[in-house]
């Protein structure tokens, strides 16, 4: 596996590629063209001028994070086709670039959601949180205004605030498409981009809907072990995969994550490792990625990633901001260093039993 950590650019993100370069065991940056709206084609000089930046930092760019995806393609309705054209054609550029991972969502409408941004925890740090009953107290056009005071003066990605500007819009674009309409327009997405991507050797890597469950009645369907294998089924090819995100999978407690990942052998390209803990089934916080701050045994996550000969980027994902950082909410540098550290000492570990 290849240690990495999430990037916004220098014009967004408070941690620079000098600090990543000094965490000894991250060797890769995934990242993204920030400024880049849904449908947009990324030429090749914008590429090639960012991979230069983080090559010039001494780093290895691993992956990009994402190529967002127009609604217009999600819905299946308007300008899809031409969308879908200009998303070839980034891939394209990509792979010229020697660019061959992309991590993108089939979300509607909002890529992840939480509803506090800095909850406090007992260690005084603070952390992205979810309860599904303030959720219901909400009306949808409202989600942004209750969480944009915690950006910390960051705009975080999904939540940008012109496209939450058009939430009532965009709802009413969603409003006669149901799960199966959505598996529809996911493979013929995929079906579409797959020569282009066997061309270039490009791994689609598909982010798990965060939570894993409908919210505001919206589709949900990147949610579990059984529609993740009917989305590998659908479109057989090696090609299109899964970023195995710990945290967004396991924000439903039935879903057992290391027979998901042993079920994924060969199609998990990206892995994001962290850790949540419940205090209900509906009301959980980021925790720290030890185990035992969490629900989660990362020991058993990190082995049956090893189990499958998982040899992809591998990131730490949503950190507590601790020490007085003030940072993109989940993205400070000192609890994702201190997060990578795990994860490369839990992969140490694990390596060196297996080869006793």
């Amino acid at each position: 596996m290849e240690m990495t950590m999430r990037w916004y650019g220098s014009n967004h993100d408070t941690v620079t590629l000098k600090q990543l370069k000094q965490i000894r065991y991250v060797t890769g940056v995934i990242t993204t063209l920030y400024d880049k709206k849904p449908g947009e084609v990324w030429n090749r000089d914008e590429i090639h001028a960012l991979k230069k930046e983080v090559e010039e930092a001494g780093l290895h760019l691993a992956g990009i994070e994402s190529v967002n995806i127009h609604d217009d393609i999600k819905t299946g309705k308007g300008n899809r086709d031409e969308y879908i054209a200009n998303y070839i054609e980034t891939l394209k550029n990509l792979g010229e670039e020697d660019i061959h991972l992309v991590c993108y969502n089939f979300m509607p409408v909002f890529d992840w959601t939480r509803t506090e941004l800095a909850r406090v925890r007992e260690d005084g740090s603070t952390v992205l949180a979810y309860t599904q009953k303030a959720v219901d107290e909400l009306i949808p056009e409202k989600m942004f205004e209750s969480i944009s005071s915690d950006m910390n003066g960051t705009v975080m990605p999904g939540w940008e605030p012109e496209r939450m500007a058009h939430v009532k819009e965009l709802f009413d674009m969603y409003k006669d498409i149901d799960d199966e309409k959505l598996f529809e327009n996911l493979k013929y997405f995929l079906e579409k981009i797959m020569p282009v991507c066997n061309e270039y050797d490009i791994k689609m890597a598909i982010h798990p809907d965060d939570p894993a469950w409908s919210v505001f009645g919206l589709p949900r369907i990147i949610i579990n072990k059984e529609n993740i294998l009917r989305m590998m089924k659908m479109v057989d090819d090696p090609h299109n995969g899964v970023t195995f995100c710990a945290g967004s999978y396991g924000t439903n407690l039935n879903n057992d994550l290391p027979d998901m990942i042993r079920s994924l052998k060969g199609r998990i390209h990206f892995a994001h490792v962290r850790n949540l803990k419940f205090h209900s089934p509906d009301n959980f916080e980021e925790a720290a990625h030890l185990s035992e701050d969490g629900n989660f045994d990362m020991y058993e996550i990190v082995k049956a990633l090893y189990d499958i000969g998982f040899e992809g980027p591998i990131r730490p994902d949503h950190g507590r901001m601790i020490w007085d950082e003030v940072a993109m909410p989940g993205y400070g540098l000192y609890d994702r260093a201190l997060g990578a550290a795990y994860i490369c000492g839990l992969w140490e570990a694990i390596e060196k039993s297996d080869k006793r």
